[in-house]
């Protein structure tokens, strides 16, 4: 039985998961995301390193951009078989896809309109990486599975979704290959979501897996307390309103912005800070909001404490959505205080970069980030003290405070991924680490040698490795 592993993306970087799982007659794609860094947008407009069309099927372990960002392409160049996710990222997926390809149409007109006032050409083409039609053309290829159902998806080959504790529907996937009486199970960790965490239950852990994918986002560091969260986030609030200045949030709309929520309502039920108009910039942030109230059978215990008590954090007083444009704009024109929270997360696009235009220089404001920044990203530059910030084309002098909380991840660190690895019951045949910057996944890589002597290596970009 021959069994061949291709990393196609998350490798030695944080974004771009593709893993090809291929087996006898079958070739499975666990993950299609979107790379994020500016160094390797150029990945995503170069052709599939095979041909689409012989792909069976996608798993998909959750609905984040760099998970799920590449499949209307996939579909465009000859793709054809299901997508297999849990439904809540199906719907999740569909909604942030959407948003991925309006602001690619958006972006791509910018530039060319720029491009042609400045008399030059960019880097990449003046076109969109996909439409909102060609997006639309995957949605039918979407087969929804729920935790813990086998799927057979090929004679021999079964997958089956666990709970991974991470954004809502997010998924750990373990695929079986069985061939002439012998079984392989490969696991793929997608993204590790961490314990005691608000509105989700706890990542699923294991006891048994023969091979394993694990992400290592925060391989090389320890998370603060949770409970500085709530700390942080009450000062630089109080602060600010204080000083007149605004609150821009810069805020993946799949779970975080509802996470925010979530400590905004319980500060504000303990009063410990002002009652404030608080904008939910983000059509899609609005969209992904509404599919966590579809789905309450996902919640913990502690969230559906909440919503019996009629305490919802999606009903916090004074929240306003912003769905249009026009809506968006008008925010600029109150006095007085008020908390944005707008996309995208490492201010890569969206609303955000409009509203960091009017307040990243007003010395009163804070840029509050409350994720991880990938390296070359504009949110990485300045959480990382950039004087200067190119914005929409302009450059911008960085004056206002700049206060990143990393109490928010939605990924396990260095412990908490350990503490996934080790409900194995024996050691696995070898463990690749993926899914982190390269320091970041060769630190955790050693770390894991040094502690548990396991077979361990960090893949690079199109490596292909049998699994005997």
């Amino acid at each position: 039985m021959e069994i061949k592993l291709s990393f196609l993306g998350a490798a030695q970087n944080v974004t771009g998961s593709k893993y090809l799982l291929e087996t006898d007659g079958c070739k499975l794609l666990v993950d299609c995301g979107l790379y994020q860094e500016r160094h390797l947008k150029g990945r995503n407009w170069e052709p599939f390193p095979i041909d689409p069309g012989t792909i069976d099927a996608v798993l998909l372990t959750h609905a984040h951009l760099d998970h799920c960002g590449y499949l209307p392409k996939l579909v465009r160049e000859g793709f054809a078989g299901k997508i297999y996710s849990t439904p809540a990222t199906k719907e999740i997926s569909q909604i942030v896809l959407l948003d991925s390809a309006h602001l690619q149409e958006e972006d791509a007109e910018f530039k060319r309109r720029r491009h042609e006032r400045e008399g030059r050409r960019g880097k990449y083409p003046e076109v969109p990486l996909y439409t909102t039609d060609e997006t639309r053309d995957s949605f039918p290829l979407f087969s929804p599975v729920g935790y813990e159902e086998p799927l057979q998806i090929a004679n021999g080959v079964e997958a089956t979704f666990y709970d991974a504790g991470h954004i809502l529907g997010s998924s750990m996937i373990k695929v079986k290959v069985k061939r002439n009486g012998m079984e392989r199970s490969i696991l793929f960790s997608g993204d590790v979501g961490r314990w005691n965490k608000p509105i989700l239950r706890d990542p699923t852990l294991f006891d048994q897996a023969d091979y394993v994918v694990v992400e290592s986002t925060y391989g090389d560091r320890i998370h603060k307390d949770q409970e500085d969260i709530d700390v942080t986030l009450s000062e630089v609030i109080n602060s600010a309103e204080k000083a007149g200045g605004n609150i821009v949030i810069p805020s993946f709309a799949v779970e975080r912005s509802q996470e925010i929520l979530y400590h905004l309502n319980s500060l504000l039920l303990d009063d410990r800070i002002p009652h404030l108009m608080v904008f939910l910039d983000s059509p899609m942030a609005i969209g992904v909001t509404e599919v966590f109230e579809h789905h309450p059978e996902l919640f913990d215990e502690e969230m559906m404490n909440l919503i019996r008590k009629r305490e919802s954090p999606f009903d916090l007083p004074g929240l306003k959505v912003t769905r249009t444009a026009e809506e968006s704009k008008a925010i600029n024109h109150i006095k007085g205080t008020v908390i944005i929270i707008a996309g995208s997360g490492m201010c890569t696009g969206g609303r955000v970069k409009h509203h960091l235009v009017n307040e990243i220089s007003r010395r009163e404001s804070v840029i509050l980030f409350v994720g991880y920044q990938a390296s070359g990203t504009l949110g990485r530059e300045i959480v990382e003290g950039t004087k200067v910030v190119r914005i929409l084309g302009e450059m911008y002098r960085v004056r206002a405070r700049v206060v990143q909380i990393h109490g928010f991840s939605a990924h396990a660190d260095r412990d908490e991924l350990l503490k996934w690895l080790s409900s194995l019951q024996k050691p696995p045949k070898h463990l690749f680490v993926t899914h982190g910057e390269a320091d970041a996944a060769h630190h955790f890589a050693d770390f894991l040698k040094e502690r548990r002597g396991w077979p361990v290596s960090v893949p690079s970009y199109r490596d292909e490795v049998i699994l005997d």
